[in-house]
């Protein structure tokens, strides 16, 4: 399931033409779930327990764990799980935190 901000929920196809212009692509699914199921490639993986946490890091920590440049918060984000509840708990986390 995925979901964008505004959006009920996007496809796949429509994921990959927002990951060409530049969108951060978040996979909040757990480690065990990407190592059984795969990952999406051009996705960082957060597990939604270390989200909230994750994106109040300083940005020079958080390249470090998870070795991508993190999100501003006017960035455009995709979060992404297995049936799209978390995807949802996940977004509702990041405008929270003022993501736009």
């Amino acid at each position: 399931g995925l979901c964008a901000g505004g959006a009920p929920g996007i496809s796949y196809p429509e994921l990959k033409d927002l990951k060409k212009a530049n969108v951060l692509h978040i996979d909040v699914r757990e480690r065990w779930e990407i190592d059984r199921f795969g990952k999406i490639p051009a996705s960082i993986n957060i597990p939604l327990g270390e989200l909230v946490e994750a994106l109040q890091m300083d940005p020079a920590d958080f390249k470090e764990q998870y070795n991508q440049n993190m999100p501003a918060k006017s960035d455009p984000v995709v979060f992404s799980c297995l049936a799209g509840t978390r995807s949802k708990q996940a977004l509702n986390f990041a405008m929270s935190l003022g993501f736009s």
